[in-house]
């Protein structure tokens, strides 16, 4: 009479399921317990952002650009409205006041034609346009924080009367040129950081998203905000 044999090969395929069953529910009891967590400037400063640095910077459509970083918009009657970039604000951080020319005072394209001021220091702005002062905006001299919420709409600078509108926007940029001029300035903004290559920073980065010339260069950052935007 023959004795019934146990399957080896089945009994060990069983303490194999087991095993990895084991693991598996271990895993997920882990997880559960220690949830991956979040950078920590996401959650300690909601001023830094890990957006590509390029990208940050915002265009308005249908805005011609100085690259001095101010812009113009074509009104009507050869009259036109200035004003600084996002770059500028986002460069500069907080503005403490703003030196605007006087109505009927005549302004020339890419001189520089008003000031603003960061803590005790004056930054000169180039004028996109040329032409003759008809407006100003008192708003945001009384205010200037307007500037840094809404540069392109509430924060506007001046308005100004130019002879031949089509000649002075044609030195501007607009569109795709606008935007490949952007991420060059972004470029040069981030070229002297040290230990870092500009496509690390672009991929990645930790960097305040306003008054960023004084973080990375605290020491001379109104000689560096200067060059940025000279406009050469």
């Amino acid at each position: 009479m023959e004795t019934a044999g146990i399957d080896i090969f089945a009994t060990k395929g069983m303490e194999y399921l087991f095993v990895i069953g084991f693991l598996l529910l271990l895993i997920f009891f882990w997880r559960l317990l220690y949830p991956p967590k979040e950078p920590v400037f996401n959650r300690a400063d909601p001023n830094r952002s890990n957006v590509p640095i390029a990208s940050r910077f915002r265009l308005a459509e249908g805005f011609f650009y100085h690259q001095g970083h101010s812009w113009a918009v074509p009104e009507e009657q050869n009259v036109v409205r200035v004003g600084i970039d996002d770059f500028t604000q986002q460069l500069l951080g907080q503005l403490r006041a703003i030196n605007l020319p006087k109505i009927g005072v005549h302004v020339k394209q890419g001189r520089k034609e008003w000031k603003l001021w960061v803590d005790s220091k004056a930054i000169d702005i180039l004028s996109p346009v040329g032409g003759h002062i008809v407006a100003i905006n008192n708003e945001a001299i009384r205010n200037p924080s307007l500037i840094n919420n809404d540069p392109y709409g509430s924060g506007w600078l001046v308005k100004v009367k130019v002879a031949n509108v089509s000649n002075d926007l044609v030195n501007l940029l607009s569109g795709d040129r606008a935007l490949a001029w952007m991420r060059e300035s972004a470029e040069i903004l981030y070229r002297g950081m040290k230990h870092h290559t500009f496509g690390d920073i672009c991929r990645s980065v930790s960097v305040p998203v306003a008054g960023i010339v004084q973080n990375l260069y605290p020491e001379n950052w109104d000689k560096v905000a200067a060059k940025l935007l000279s406009g050469e």
